[in-house]
């Protein structure tokens, strides 16, 4: 078993560039992301809004010549695969000038290039040794494992969001309704004892 992990560990492997991250974004505010690319390089885009507001935010991408590639309005996640037609630098940005009040946490994967078979003579259809399967399985199910724990994450950065937004505003309500009752428990201990002189002083004019 470890000699079958050390060999699948040799084999050589080529890893599509990328940038994965999660940023701030301001209200009224906009950030952008550059990337240069050669020509003919496909490049994968994944965002969502995990935080803030409506969890909606407005994306654009150009290409070297300004040249708009996607544009879309008030998603909370979104796809887009593209590519290029020329050498340049590409940018990607996302706006919240829309929102006056609230920030946004959006999360953000940007790849490119093409992964090489994780072995190089895998370039047709070719017979495989049961060691060479067995990485090639193994590789398989460890992109799937990855893709996996980094949609938990987002599930789970999104939920503790929404659940910390619920804790604070059933705090509100409760420390509301604590002052309300002692306003009206004092409202009422008011009235009673006005009842209370006003009958004293009626009594006293009668005498």
């Amino acid at each position: 078993m470890v000699y079958l992990g050390l060999s699948c560990f040799l084999l050589h492997v080529f890893v599509v560039f990328g940038t994965e991250l999660t940023f701030e974004l301001p209200d009224n505010d906009k950030q952008c992301f550059y990337e240069e690319l050669e020509k003919d390089v496909k490049f994968d885009i994944d965002f969502q809004v995990i935080a803030g507001g409506n969890y909606d935010v407005d994306s654009f991408v150009t290409d070297p010549q300004n040249n708009v590639l996607y544009n879309e309005q008030k998603k909370q996640y979104d796809s887009f695969s593209h590519t290029t037609a020329m050498k340049g630098v590409y940018k990607v940005c996302f706006s919240n000038e829309f929102s006056t009040f609230s920030d946004k946490t959006v999360y953000l994967d940007f790849r490119h290039g093409d992964e090489e078979p994780i072995i190089q003579t895998m370039t047709g259809p070719v017979a495989l040794t049961q060691m060479e399967s067995s990485c090639v399985s193994i590789h398989e199910i460890l992109k799937v494992v990855a893709d996996s724990q980094t949609w938990y994450r987002l599930r789970e950065a999104h939920d503790r969001t929404k659940a910390e937004h619920l804790l604070e505003r059933v705090t509100y309500w409760s420390i509301g309704e604590t002052v309300l009752l002692f306003v009206i428990g004092i409202g009422q201990v008011m009235m009673l004892r006005s009842f209370f002189s006003e009958k004293k002083g009626s009594v006293a004019a009668t005498t």
